[in-house]
């Protein structure tokens, strides 16, 4: 089985760009409901995954830990990029020529999987929701 049969494509897929700002980033999550958003660079390269623990803990702690949370500035926000608060490479993305079993393996851990092609480009995403529809689909069908 190929995991293609899985696959969300990237025109399917909110995602965010590396250099926006943590405000931008902030709107484009609260906008779509997400809780975690693939990272990409502006060349189309998978570059890691941002939580909203990771901006939630930004904003309480930002560059300064003795900052109050009542003074944090909206328009400061505007100033710091994602590519500054997450690391790259937060969940790895697997390839799409991947085997599945893979896939099955790390999809137990997130809500979903970056998908990559051969020469590392974004092109989707495949999510805990899908792979778990086909399997009580292919279940309930007796297989």
């Amino acid at each position: 089985m190929n995991i293609a049969l899985f696959l969300k494509p990237k025109v399917e897929v909110a995602y965010i760009y590396d250099d926006y700002s943590v405000r931008q980033s902030l709107e484009k999550m609260a906008f779509h409901g997400y809780s975690a958003i693939p990272v990409i660079t502006r060349d189309g390269k998978y570059y890691s995954t941002i939580r909203e623990g990771d901006l939630l803990w930004y904003l309480v702690k930002g560059e300064n830990t003795e900052r109050p949370l009542e003074q944090i500035n909206i328009y400061k926000l505007e100033d710091d990029y994602i590519k500054n608060l997450v690391e790259p490479g937060r969940n790895p993305p697997v390839r799409i020529t991947e085997p599945v079993e893979k896939l099955f393996e790390r999809v137990l851990n997130t809500n979903f999987v970056p998908v990559v092609d051969d020469v590392d480009s974004f092109i989707g995403i495949i999510t805990r929701k899908d792979i778990l529809t086909y399997l009580f689909k292919k279940n309930d069908a007796g297989e």
